[in-house]
């Protein structure tokens, strides 16, 4: 029965790991993708925008 319990833990992570991996592909691309880059380029563009008007008003 050492086995059983030495094998469980690598067995339970291996099985959460495919899980992590599956929702990870799912949730790449789809119906939600251009929402999702178009925030994403937002952020980026306020953040660019602020690291620009910083140097000129100081």
């Amino acid at each position: 029965m050492d086995y059983v319990s030495a094998l469980v833990p690598p067995v339970v992570m291996a099985v959460f790991f495919i899980g992590v991996v599956r929702v990870i592909v799912k949730t790449q691309g789809g119906a939600a993708k251009a929402k999702e880059d178009a925030a994403v380029d937002a952020a980026l563009a306020r953040v660019e925008g602020a690291r620009q008007a910083s140097p000129g008003d100081a």
